[in-house]
C-alpha cells in the first residue's frame, strides 16, 4: 500500500533524507507544497544537479509506482500517452465478421473499448485500476515545443481525454514531476500549472553532506579536498561545469585508485571522469589543475 503523504516540510525533508536525497529548506519547501497542494513540480536547473533523483526519492519513500517519460526530440502522444491497438482491432473485425454477428454500430463502440487502449506513461500515471504513481516527465525541453500542448489536460486536471473512448480520471491524484535542463524554454502554460523550483550546484557544505550519504566509501579528506576542488572548478569559464553526479563518480574513481588526497597527477589522469569536453580538460590540465589542488587543499584544511 502506497504511505501518506508528509504532513510538514519537516515530513517532506526527512522522507528525502532517509532516500539519501540532501534538500535544503526551499527545496523541500517546495516539494512539499506541491504534493500537499495536488499541484505537478517543476524542476529545472543544470544537468546533474539532482532533479530526476527527487522523483526517484519519492516514489521509493511514498512507496509507489515510479512511471517515467523521457522526452526527446520527435515524442508524440502515441509514445506518451496511449495508442489503440490496431492489430487486435481489426481481429475483432474479421471475428465479428466471419461468425455474422457484425452490427456496423455496435462494432464501431466494441472496438473502441478500454481493452484495446494500450496505455503509454502519461496513460498509465493516472489508470484508476493501477495503483498510485509518481509520474516522471524528464527532460521536457528535449521534446518538441507542440508536445506540451499534449500534457495541459494531464497537468490541470489529471486526466486525459480519448477522442473515440472518452475521459479517463486519476482515482488517486499522481506525484508529478517535471524536469528541464533549460536547453529551450518552456512555455508558460505549462509553467502556470505547476510549482517551480531553481535546482541549482550545492554549496560546499551541502555537497560534502551529499557524498557522504552517496559514496560512504571514500575518505573524509580526500572527500573535503574534492569537494573544494569542485566549487572552485565551477567558477571557471568552461562549456559544461561538473555536477553533484559527476562529483561522486570523481570520488568513486579516484577511491578506486587508493587515492587518499588529490594530487596534480591524480587530477590530470582522470579528469574525464569530471569534465565531458575536451576543450574544458585541456584548460584545466596541467599547470591549472596543479594550481586548483593547492587551492582546495588549503580550503579543505579549513
Amino acid at each position: 500500500m502506497p504511505h501518506p503523504l508528509p504532513a510538514t516540510v519537516a515530513d517532506t525533508a526527512a522522507l528525502l533524507e532517509a532516500g539519501g536525497y540532501v534538500a535544503d529548506t526551499a527545496l523541500a519547501t517546495t516539494v512539499h507544497l506541491a504534493m500537499a497542494m495536488e499541484r505537478p513540480l517543476f524542476l529545472e536547473g543544470e544537468p546533474g544537479t539532482g532533479k530526476t533523483e527527487i522523483a526517484k526519492v519519492l516514489a521509493g519513500g511514498l512507496n509507489r509506482r515510479l512511471v517515467r517519460l523521457q522526452c526527446y526530440d520527435g515524442l508524440d502522444l502515441a509514445a506518451a500517452a496511449y495508442e489503440w491497438d490496431h492489430a487486435r482491432q481489426l481481429m475483432a473485425i474479421r471475428i465479428a465478421e466471419a461468425t455474422g454477428s457484425a452490427d456496423r454500430q455496435a462494432l464501431s463502440s466494441d472496438i473502441y473499448a478500454r481493452e484495446f487502449l494500450q496505455a503509454r506513461p502519461l496513460l498509465s500515471a493516472i489508470d484508476p485500476d493501477l495503483p498510485p504513481a509518481v509520474l516522471l516527465i524528464d527532460e521536457l525541453d528535449r521534446a518538441d515545443e507542440p508536445f506540451e500542448a499534449f500534457l495541459l489536460e494531464l497537468l490541470a486536471d489529471f486526466q486525459i481525454t480519448v477522442p473515440e473512448y472518452g475521459t479517463i480520471h486519476a482515482q488517486t491524484k499522481p506525484v508529478v514531476v517535471l524536469t528541464s535542463n533549460r536547453t529551450r524554454e518552456v512555455h508558460d502554460a505549462i509553467r502556470r500549472r505547476c510549482l517551480y523550483h531553481w535546482v541549482d550546484y550545492p554549496d560546499a557544505r551541502r555537497e560534502r553532506a551529499i557524498l557522504a550519504r552517496k559514496a560512504p566509501h571514500v575518505q573524509p579528506r580526500l572527500a573535503a579536498e574534492i569537494v573544494a576542488f569542485v566549487q572552485k572548478i565551477r567558477g571557471q569559464d568552461l562549456f559544461k561545469q561538473p555536477g553533484v553526479a559527476e562529483s561522486i563518480d570523481w570520488a568513486g574513481a579516484l577511491t578506486h585508485l587508493n587515492q587518499l588526497e588529490l594530487t596534480p597527477g591524480a587530477v590530470d589522469e582522470t579528469l574525464g571522469v569530471l569534465l565531458k569536453y575536451q576543450d574544458d580538460i585541456a584548460k584545466i590540465k596541467g599547470a591549472e589543475a596543479a594550481r586548483l589542488v593547492t587551492e582546495a587543499k588549503a580550503a579543505a584544511a579549513g
